[in-house]
């Protein structure tokens, strides 16, 4: 019988964990392993597979704690205690509702404001929310960055300075101060329109008048929002745990971002979109990367192993475009990719490919991470201003034992 990617049996289970039958009951009872119904066997039920792992890894970890230290900053158990965003069964949820669904209706701002916990007497407050800086100095800003993440980044020490409300870390004046740097962004990327709800913003910067482009990036805004705890979310978190204003902790998240392995991964991803023209050209751009010992960029994702929901609702976005030749190109490296890795396009390819589709310019996908992003940097340094606590992860020393330094030569 072959071996199911998300199921045990109970025996299989059992054996798993080390313990009787009536243990691994007991544990599902308890809620520490969710079970169901074997389809087509009445009595039967089935263990999920995540959850056997998770208390298998939370048993060891009791025995051993250097095996925390070991695991948990590589896609190991649960790091910090989170309400914001959950990873289950291949779907995501913003405080329990399912993300997806609300990137088909929901604004940025929408989103932000349930993300960070604002109340509906605070939501309207929130969106009345300006950026601290004129219009002069958000000019000066403009014309000294080379490129435009490095304009916002340049301009978050520059309003943090002048905004001396974000100093006040309690939760609703974090909440306004995550609403001043939201239009900030919008005030720089779309200077003419800085004032309007972020999509459209965005939407008449880069497209003009073309409405159905706006309701595009208003989906991709809201599925970038948050994703658990990624290199950025903890980065802004470890900023805000010591103390850092919420300009900071978006600065520390910003820089994170830049790394090609994270907001830079959609660039790499249009790259092989140009080189792309057959079929042919598709499979030998995605095999020259394979051999140079790369990770073809826009493949895979650890917690999504049936497919990325994010990628599915922006290729589903592309797809309406009608672009039948920037299409073909996606296709084509969709098709060679999933063949040679065996793995499915994530977000990163989706927002590449929406911004093939639609015209949108090159550095579109990672403003888009950017700007949706900032919404759950703010929710996490929300969070981590209230638990008063410094992030201190230990450290296990692999280098030379104490007292066997080498002498100098003489």
């Amino acid at each position: 019988m072959p071996v199911h990617p998300y199921y045990l049996s109970a025996h299989e289970a059992a054996a798993a964990l080390g313990v009787t039958l009536a243990t691994l009951y007991a544990y599902t009872s308890r809620g520490l392993v969710r079970s169901e119904p074997v389809p087509g066997r009445s009595k039967a039920r089935r263990y999920l597979r995540e959850d056997v792992n998770r208390l298998r890894e939370r048993k060891a970890m009791r025995r051993d704690p250097s095996t925390a230290a070991a695991r948990g900053l590589d896609w190991g158990g649960p790091l910090l205690d989170s309400a914001i965003t959950l990873i289950h069964d291949g779907r995501f949820y913003y405080r329990g509702r399912d993300a997806v669904t609300l990137a088909a209706t929901a604004t940025l701002e929408d989103v932000a404001a349930l993300l960070w916990g604002a109340d509906d007497a605070e939501r309207d407050v929130l969106r009345r929310q300006s950026a601290v800086l004129s219009a002069r100095r958000l000019a000066a800003v403009r014309a000294t960055a080379g490129d435009p993440v490095t304009m916002l980044q340049a301009a978050l020490p520059i309003a943090g300075a002048a905004d001396v409300a974000s100093y006040d870390l309690r939760p609703a004046a974090v909440r306004l101060t995550g609403a001043r740097i939201v239009r900030l962004f919008a005030r720089l990327l779309a200077p003419r329109h800085g004032e309007a709800p972020v999509h459209r913003a965005l939407q008449a910067q880069w497209a003009g008048k073309r409405a159905a482009i706006g309701e595009v990036i208003r989906t991709a805004l809201v599925l970038c929002a948050d994703h658990e705890l990624n290199v950025s979310a903890f980065t802004a978190r470890c900023a805000a745990s010591a103390g850092a204003s919420p300009y900071d902790v978006v600065a520390a998240a910003m820089a994170t971002l830049k790394g090609y392995k994270h907001g830079g991964a959609a660039e790499r991803v249009l790259a092989l979109f140009a080189e792309a023209e057959t079929a042919g050209a598709a499979r030998t751009a995605v095999a020259a990367r394979l051999r140079r010992g790369e990770q073809p960029a826009g493949f895979g994702h650890p917690l999504y192993p049936r497919g990325d929901p994010r990628a599915l609702a922006l290729l589903r976005l592309a797809a309406d475009s009608g672009n039948d030749r920037a299409l073909q190109r996606v296709r084509r490296v969709s098709r060679a990719g999933t063949a040679l890795t065996r793995d499915l396009p994530n977000l990163d390819f989706g927002l590449a490919a929406v911004t093939l589709a639609y015209g949108l310019p090159p550095h579109a996908p990672v403003l888009l991470f950017a700007l949706g992003r900032t919404a759950g940097w703010i929710a996490h340094a929300i969070e981590e201003y209230a638990s008063g606590r410094l992030i201190r992860p230990r450290a296990r020393y692999t280098g030379a034992p104490p007292g066997t330094e080498t002498p100098h030569a003489r």
